[in-house]
C-alpha cells in the first residue's frame, strides 16, 4: 500500500474508463503474487462464495462483474478486515458513508444488507464468526459501489432528454475501490474524492437540512412597494431575523428601523440571488427572500446531481458559462482569471448545454441570417417596409428553395457586433459582440437568439490571442480589424475548451452561496427525474 490517493477535482479526475455496471469488457487478470505468505492477512474468500452472496443479495447484482473483477485481481484476498478487525481503510470509508448521509439527509447512500450491520461495523473488540466477517467483507465492498455510483456517477436517468449535451463523466468503480486501498494512511477527505464545487454544495445542503428542520418559514407580505433606508417597519424585525438565520446578517437585530448598518446584508443577499444590489427591499428581493429552506434544499440537490455529470477538464486553461448566472468566466492555470457579463437565449429560444473549442475569431463578421429567423421576422419586416434590408445594412445572396439566403454587412449595426468567436457545433450556438450594450445592465439577460453575447468582446479577443506569436494583437490593432468592410479569421494556435453549462445554486470563489433563477425550467424537469423515480 504505497501509492497516494488521487483526488477528484474540476481540473483532473482519476479514473476515466468507461463504468459498464451491465457487462465488463475487460478481463482482468489475477494477481497470483498474493499469497498466505505474503499477504497483509491470512484471510481469502471462496470464489464460490462470491457468486452465491451475489446472487442472494439482489442490490449487488448490478454491480456482479465489479465485484468479481475486483477479488479476481487480489487473487480473492480480504480487503477490509485483517486477522483480528476492521482495517483502517474500512474505519474510515464507514466515516465516510455516515458523514455523506448526514450532510445530505439522505439514507439512500447505504444498501440494505449495510443497514444492517453499520451500527456494529466500529465497536472494537468484536467477536465475529468466520461466516460473519465474511459477509460483512462482501456487504462493505456492496455499499461501496453502491455509494461511489450515486455519489460519482449520480442517478440513473438520461442527461441528454433533459437538455444536458455535455458528455457524462465516467469512472471505472473497480479501479476506483482499488486506488482507496493504496494508502498509507485514510482519512475523510482522501476518500471523498469529489471535487471542491460538489464539497461545498454539500456543506451547503447540511446547513440548508437543519434551517428547515429547526425555523418556521411564513410568507412575508410587503405592503409597501419598496422599503429603503430610513423607513420603519415591523416587517423589518423578521426581514432581518430572516438575513441572520441565512448568514448574510453577523449578527440579530430586533429594531424595526432601516439604518445603515441593515445595508450590507441587504446588499450580500442581493448579490447572492444575482439582484441588483441597490440596497433596497422590493418585490424581488422578497420574492428570493420567501423561498423556503425546503426549496432551496431541493435546488441545492438538483444542481448537486448536475456537478456529479461534469467530466474532467483535460487542460489547465477553460471557458465556464453558467447560463442563469448570465456570466463567463475564464480559467488561467485552474484559477479564475476573469469573469464577463453575458446575454443568454430567451426562454423560446434556449441557449444549448454543451462544450467544445474555442478555435476562431472572426473580426468584422457578417451574420449569415438563419432560415428561421428570415421566414418569422426579416420577411414580414421586408413586406411592411420595402427598404428594410437597406436600412438594416442587409443583402440578399441567393435563395433555397424558395427562401432568400440573407446576411447582414459587417459595420457597427451588425447584430453580431464587430466580432465573434466560434467554436465549432452542431447547435450554431457562437460568442459574439453586440451593438445593444444597453441590455447588460438588466439582472435578467436573456434576450438573444441562442448565442451568447458578450460584454466585453475585445477584452476576451486580446486575451485569446495574448501568446499569438505571429501577430502582435495591441490594442489597436484589434480595434482597426473590428473595423474593416469584411470578415477578417483568426485561428487560435491552441483552441480552448469550452462548456456552456445550467447552475441556479453554486458557491464561488469567496465560498458565497449563490441561487438564481430556473429560467429555461431544466430544475422542475430534472426534479420530475430526480425525486419522482
Amino acid at each position: 500500500m504505497k501509492k497516494n490517493i488521487i483526488i477528484c477535482i474540476f481540473s483532473t479526475i482519476a479514473f476515466v474508463a468507461a463504468c459498464n455496471l451491465k457487462k465488463a469488457k475487460k478481463i482482468v487478470t489475477k494477481d497470483t503474487t498474493i499469497t498466505n505468505l505474503n499477504a497483509y492477512n491470512n484471510l481469502f474468500l471462496d470464489s464460490i462464495y462470491l457468486t452465491t452472496f451475489i446472487n442472494n443479495n439482489e442490490e449487488y447484482k448490478p454491480f456482479e462483474d465489479l465485484f468479481i473483477n475486483f477479488y479476481v485481481a487480489r487473487n480473492y484476498e480480504y480487503a477490509w478486515f485483517d486477522s483480528v478487525e476492521l482495517t483502517p481503510h474500512a474505519s474510515s470509508l464507514v466515516n465516510l458513508f455516515e458523514t455523506t448521509a448526514n450532510d445530505l439527509a439522505d439514507s439512500n447512500y447505504f444498501s440494505k444488507s449495510y443497514l444492517l450491520i453499520k451500527d456494529s461495523l466500529l465497536v472494537k473488540k468484536r467477536k465475529l464468526t468466520p461466516i460473519q466477517r465474511l459477509n460483512e467483507e462482501l456487504v462493505l465492498t456492496g455499499q461501496f459501489f453502491i455509494y461511489a455510483k450515486k455519489m460519482y456517477l449520480g442517478s440513473n436517468i438520461d442527461i441528454a432528454d433533459l437538455g444536458w449535451l455535455i458528455p457524462r463523466k465516467k469512472i471505472d468503480l473497480k479501479e476506483l475501490l482499488a486506488s482507496t486501498l493504496q494508502l498509507d494512511s485514510v482519512n475523510n477527505n482522501q476518500l471523498n474524492l469529489q471535487n471542491k464545487e460538489y464539497k461545498k454544495l454539500q456543506s451547503a445542503i447540511a446547513f440548508y437540512h437543519n434551517l428547515a428542520k429547526n425555523n418556521k418559514w411564513d410568507s412575508l407580505v410587503l405592503q409597501n412597494k419598496f422599503i429603503k433606508i430610513g423607513d420603519s417597519l415591523l416587517l423589518l424585525i423578521a426581514i432581518k431575523q430572516r438575513l441572520f438565520l441565512l448568514g448574510d446578517a453577523s449578527n440579530i437585530d430586533t429594531t424595526k428601523f432601516f439604518d445603515s448598518s441593515l445595508l450590507p446584508s441587504i446588499k450580500k443577499f442581493q448579490q447572492r440571488m444575482g439582484l441588483t444590489e441597490d440596497g433596497v427591499i422590493g418585490k424581488k428581493f422578497m420574492e428570493e427572500l420567501n423561498i423556503t429552506p425546503a426549496k432551496r434544499l431541493q435546488q441545492l440537490l438538483l444542481n448537486l446531481e448536475r456537478v456529479r455529470w461534469l467530466p474532467s477538464q483535460k487542460t489547465d486553461n477553460y471557458i465556464i458559462v453558467n447560463i442563469p448566472e448570465y456570466k463567463l468566466h475564464v480559467y488561467e492555470n485552474n484559477q479564475p482569471k476573469f469573469d464577463m457579463n453575458i446575454i443568454v437565449g430567451s426562454a423560446s429560444n434556449n441557449t444549448v448545454i454543451f462544450s467544445g473549442n474555442l478555435q476562431t475569431i472572426v473580426f468584422s463578421p457578417y451574420w449569415n441570417i438563419p432560415s428561421s429567423i428570415v421566414e418569422k421576422e426579416i420577411l414580414p419586416a421586408i413586406k411592411r417596409n420595402s427598404n428594410y434590408l437597406n436600412n438594416k445594412n442587409m443583402e440578399i445572396t441567393g435563395y433555397n428553395n424558395g427562401l432568400p439566403l440573407i446576411r447582414q454587412k459587417p459595420g457597427l449595426t451588425n447584430s453580431l457586433g464587430l466580432v465573434k468567436f466560434l467554436f465549432p457545433n452542431s447547435h450554431s450556438i457562437y460568442f459574439h459582440d453586440t451593438p445593444n450594450k444597453n441590455l447588460f445592465q438588466e439582472t435578467s439577460r436573456s434576450f438573444s437568439h441562442g448565442c451568447i453575447r458578450l460584454q466585453e468582446p475585445k477584452k476576451f479577443a486580446q486575451y485569446l490571442l495574448r501568446n499569438d506569436t505571429a501577430t502582435i494583437w495591441k490594442s489597436n490593432k484589434i480595434d482597426s480589424v473590428m473595423h474593416l468592410t469584411k470578415e477578417k479569421w483568426v485561428t487560435l494556435k491552441n483552441p480552448i475548451p469550452v462548456s456552456l453549462v445550467y447552475f441556479t445554486a453554486w458557491v464561488n470563489e469567496n465560498n458565497q452561496l449563490n441561487f438564481r433563477k430556473d429560467i429555461y425550467k431544466h430544475d422542475e424537469k430534472l426534479a420530475t427525474k430526480l425525486f419522482k423515480q
